[in-house]
């Protein structure tokens, strides 16, 4: 999908926020959007409630839901055959945009051969859903006028999370629904600025903006606005970094706000990689258990101690000041950054912040418009090339960078761990209302904890029944990597034979479960699928 790269590599959506309430049906999948992006959660029910039509597909009974027209309660992992399928019913529909297809796209009959054998009746096979729901969702996707796509890490943290985003960009394609308002391919970031680190280069293979860092005529750019020789080698992602320290391969590690050691899968393995190091710094507002590792701890500033800017999930580019003096020895991530570059023998001149935004924008033409002042009440939203630039509210209007979107052949291939006999259940993690992510931050307010105090495992009541389990009972979980013990919560929100467990309790981490494989791609992990055994817990 190379026209499309730069967009759904990045993670960032294709339309804005404020036009969700404008979408006629809007198409939900492996997003517990109230729980994790509540606000945007809010714009979702304020467009039913104007009269747009929710599909969510989930395995859970997430609270959305309840505001759904239709749920498509699939296997976890089957997506692509649910997405292969319903645009399998768009095609037989004739519901495709036939104009739009011809005139902006290309690879398109490849596509169509591979869809053929994906009928409803495949569909429901694989995944679990009724075929009469397959076919309902594809006729209310098809024929909208303004149907929107929101995705998050249920969709991505597979090992065949690529091919998941995949066809969702297919089906878009195939209607017509990109370039145009209230429509789009949306993946909704899950952490603060995610969207701006990975803008300003936080990939192992790109230079910010993402410029590829093994294309000489980008890298000759680089050298030249930074005085210094660049390499040309991709680098390692994350994943790939813990199996390198695991491996001993990799000898130092530097972790900025970031705490693998409970949001990482297998965490005995991530502690062992760890402890292989020589050396690990980490920088963090918190000592987190990350932290505790540290060979050196670097004190940081909290997004209200620091001035810069953050880029949200909708592209857009926002201020951030200075409301209070950073405490203790606790410095600004750019202060601590200047300081220790300097100190390895590159002295980075800046003589304000603003500096290098202004240089950021000199080296990604997709900003170059964007200034603090022009963002100083309300940000914009890139591409903003020039000065005068309004901002692109939503992307591709009147075509794709590359000239047409390509289409992508993508087949349905399971999940690497499923059940067996000796491990019954599938594990999915996620997240919770109340808690956040590995809850450095959420955990230390008595508010918060009084609401969401510990961790539980979601579990049909059906299994609870076998397994002789009450609601509140302690239960062990155990999967081939490690196991915890922890509270049952019996709910209709699972399916049979699925278990969902908040990753945000290091006292009984999901992560402990997990499984490392990864997506031969772009290397995520595949946190929503692993296999686990459920007992009594007799201590």
């Amino acid at each position: 999908m190379a026209g499309l790269a730069t967009v759904f590599g990045s993670g960032a959506m294709t339309n804005s926020i404020p036009e969700i309430e404008n979408n006629d049906v809007l198409f939900v999948i492996g997003s517990n959007t109230t729980e994790t992006h509540p606000i945007i959660g809010l714009r979702m029910k304020k467009a039913v409630r104007k009269g747009a039509k929710l599909i969510v597909a989930d395995p859970r009974k997430i609270n959305l839901v309840k505001f759904a027209h239709l749920w498509l309660q699939q296997r976890p992992g089957s997506d692509v055959a649910l997405l292969n399928s319903m645009m399998h019913v768009i095609l037989r529909e004739a519901l495709e945009d036939k104009e739009f297809i011809e005139q902006q796209t290309e690879g398109f009959e490849d596509l169509r051969g591979t869809l053929e054998e994906f009928t409803p009746e495949v569909g429901e096979k694989i995944t679990g859903v009724p075929k009469e729901k397959i076919i309902e969702a594809a006729l209310l996707y098809g024929n909208a006028k303004k149907p929107g796509i929101y995705y998050t890490m249920g969709i991505t943290q597979h090992t065949h999370g690529t091919d998941n985003v995949y066809a969702i960009a297919n089906l878009a394609l195939m209607t017509g629904n990109l370039g145009k308002e209230s429509a789009g391919v949306n993946p909704l970031r899950g952490q603060n600025n995610v969207q701006g680190s990975t803008d300003m280069g936080c990939i192992p293979n790109q230079y910010p903006g993402y410029q590829r860092v093994d294309l000489a005529k980008i890298k000759e750019k680089f050298e030249k606005a930074w005085s210094v020789k660049l390499s040309d080698k991709i680098g390692l992602t994350a994943t790939e970094m813990t199996e390198a320290a695991y491996e001993e391969r990799l000898k130092a590690m530097f972790i900025m706000g970031e705490n693998p050691v409970l949001s990482d899968p297998d965490i005995n393995h991530t502690i062992k990689a760890l402890k292989n190091l020589e050396f690990l710094v980490v920088q963090d507002i918190f000592l987190t258990e990350t932290a505790e590792l540290a060979d050196v701890i670097l004190p940081a500033a909290s997004f209200a101690e620091k001035d810069g800017t953050f880029t949200n999930t909708e592209r857009r580019v926002q201020r951030v000041r200075k409301a209070v003096i950073p405490q203790g020895e606790a410095k600004e991530d750019s202060w601590i950054i200047l300081e220790l570059s300097k100190r390895l023998g590159y002295d980075m001149k800046y003589n304000f912040i603003e500096e290098v935004f202004q240089e950021i924008g000199s080296l990604w033409p997709a900003v170059a418009g964007i200034t603090y002042g022009r963002i100083e009440k309300w940000g914009l939203q890139w591409p903003c090339p020039t000065s005068n630039h309004p901002g692109t509210p939503y992307l591709f209007k009147g075509g794709f960078p590359r000239g047409k979107g390509a289409f992508s052949v993508v087949k349905y291939r399971p999940s690497e761990e499923l059940p067996d006999a000796e491990y019954p259940f599938v594990l999915s993690t996620g997240r919770q209302l109340f808690q956040y992510h590995t809850g450095s931050m959420t955990r230390r307010i008595d508010a918060i904890n009084a609401v969401a105090p510990e961790a539980y495992v979601e579990l049909n009541p059906e299994d609870a029944k076998k397994l002789g389990v009450s609601d509140g009972q302690k239960v062990r979980v155990s999967s081939r990597r490690g196991e915890i013990v922890l509270k049952a919560w019996v709910s209709e929100r699972p399916s049979k034979g699925m278990v969902f467990i908040p990753f945000h309790f290091k006292e009984a981490s999901a992560n402990v479960l997990t499984n490392t494989a990864l997506d031969p791609i772009c290397k995520i992990p595949e946190l929503k699928v692993c296999a686990v055994r459920l007992e009594p817990a007799t201590k």
